[in-house]
């Protein structure tokens, strides 16, 4: 036998063994083929699947979009409220030397003091205008949010414990937040 003849029957065998690997036992029973409408059925539930998975994700991304625009508006109102604080911070002690230059000058007249006092209306109308007001808690409840004790005194017969006495130094506020809380001596019972 040629060596081309051996090989062409090895290629046969190799051939007859496949065949009998892919053919179907005889236990193997074909799937039951599926009707056109239960395939329709199927791919309907899984599309409808689907449709609600994407809905979700929709609302879900508009609940976030919407959020963040929320959140963009605040950070911009908050921005154009508070942009002068660091400024106005640096103010504060003009202002504190202003009103102790006119405690000083009380029992003086004259243009320097009416000089004095007319600049010193204009720097606090300045300061009003962007935002920010002074406070004279004296009389007031201690509010540790509003007031920085420095001191307690006993109380008087006009004085209710636990209130402001005496103002060491006036608070601002720029907007509704404190920008330097006042200097108070409280009254202790």
């Amino acid at each position: 036998m040629t060596e081309s003849a051996s090989q062409n029957e090895d290629l046969v065998a190799e051939d007859a063994a496949t065949e009998k690997m892919v053919q179907p036992k005889a236990a193997d029973k074909p799937a039951p083929e599926k009707s056109a409408e239960e395939l329709l059925k199927e791919k309907l539930d899984a599309a409808e699947k689907k449709i609600a998975e994407n809905y979700d994700l929709y609302v879900r991304a508009m609940a976030d979009l919407e959020n963040t625009r929320r959140r963009a508006d605040a950070d911009v109102l908050k921005a154009h409220k508070y942009s002068i604080e660091k400024f106005a911070q640096g103010l504060l002690p003009v202002a504190d030397s202003f009103e102790k230059a006119i405690e000083h000058a009380a029992g003086e007249e004259g243009p320097v003091k009416e000089g004095m006092l007319s600049t010193y209306r204009q720097f606090t109308h300045a300061l009003e205008v962007a935002g920010m007001k002074m406070f004279d808690p004296k009389g007031e409840a201690f509010n540790p949010h509003f007031h920085q004790a420095v001191s307690m005194m006993p109380a008087s017969d006009t004085m209710k414990p636990g209130t402001v006495a005496v103002v060491v130094q006036k608070g601002w506020m720029i907007q509704d937040r404190v920008l330097r809380p006042a200097m108070v001596i409280v009254a202790q019972g």
